[in-house]
């Protein structure tokens, strides 16, 4: 499913799964929207949505990503895996080889998206899978609740929230 690979830079974090990103060389940057692969995080008017959008930007922001895009979403923006040095790791030339989607899922603050299970590899899929079965198990992030609503069921109540 995913394709072209892209360095970028990440320059801010709207919500729980989406990053703006610059990419290119100086003098010629083109900026992206990017929606995480995958993966399904609150609204930042539901429950949860800030603290979401907090957690990405730990993960990702102001850092140098990997993507692997796929197809563009409903709302324009590109669908990539998203992958960025461990925050263990200061100096840039880190590897990216932490799965910002995955990370996510394992810090309970985003649903792994099933819908899109078809277009993961096998062993991601199980790795999405356990990571948000581990999150619930910990009752961590978003888990802590009784009953989280996810974003696809949130969205239709709330249409003008976003």
């Amino acid at each position: 499913m995913l394709s072209a690979a892209l360095l970028c830079l990440v320059v801010a974090v709207s919500d729980g799964d989406t990053l703006k990103l610059r990419c290119g060389e100086p003098g010629a940057y083109r900026r992206l929207t990017v929606r995480l692969h995958a993966i399904d995080a609150p609204e930042i008017g539901q429950p949860y949505g800030r603290r979401a959008k907090r957690a990405l930007s730990d993960i990702a922001y102001r850092k140098t990503a990997r993507l692997d895009c796929g197809q563009t979403d409903r709302y324009d923006r590109r669908v990539c895996e998203v992958w960025v040095a461990p925050a263990s790791c200061t100096d840039a030339r880190c590897p990216k080889t932490l799965d910002a989607g995955l990370a996510m899922l394992t810090v309970g603050m985003a649903w792994w998206s099933r819908a899109h299970a078809s277009e993961q590899r096998p062993t991601e899929r199980g790795q999405y899978g356990f990571a948000e079965r581990e999150a619930r198990a910990r009752r961590v992030g978003l888990w802590a609740e009784r009953d989280p609503v996810p974003p696809w069921k949130w969205r239709p109540a709330h249409p003008y929230a976003r």
